[in-house]
C-alpha cells in the first residue's frame, strides 16, 4: 500500500525516538485532508494508537496506520526523505496525483 523508503525510513526512527515514540510499536499516521494549494494535502504524524477503522501496512520495519477515508488516495504512494541543503524533507510520491503544487505537499485526483 504505503512503501517507505531507506532514508525515510531512518528519519522516521530518529524522529520518533526524540519525539518519546517507540518505532517498533508505535506507527506513522498518514492521511489526506482538504487544503493547500492543489485541493487534498498529506498528513504526517506519529501515534500509538490506531482507530478501529484504520488499515495498518508495514514496509520496511515502519508501521504505517492510514484511515479509511484516505486509503484510496494513498494507494501506491512512496514516502521518501530528502535532506541536506535543498531538501525538502518527508516527501509523498503519489502515483495517483495528477497535479501537484511546487512545494509538494498537496495535489489533486
Amino acid at each position: 500500500m504505503i512503501k517507505v523508503s531507506e532514508d525515510a525510513k531512518k528519519k522516521i526512527s530518529a524522529l520518533m525516538s526524540e519525539e518519546g515514540y517507540d518505532s517498533i510499536q508505535d506507527f506513522v499516521r498518514v492521511g489526506v485532508k482538504s487544503g493547500g494549494c492543489s485541493g487534498l494535502s498529506y498528513e504526517l504524524k506519529f501515534d500509538k494508537a490506531k482507530a478501529e477503522d484504520d488499515k495498518l501496512f508495514e514496509d520496511n520495519d515502519v508501521k504505517i496506520v492510514v484511515d479509511k477515508r484516505s486509503v484510496l488516495y494513498l494507494a501506491g504512494t512512496i514516502l521518501e526523505y530528502s535532506g541536506g541543503l535543498n531538501g525538502k524533507g518527508f516527501v509523498f510520491n503519489n502515483p495517483n496525483a495528477q497535479r501537484t503544487c511546487g512545494c509538494g505537499e498537496s495535489f489533486s485526483l
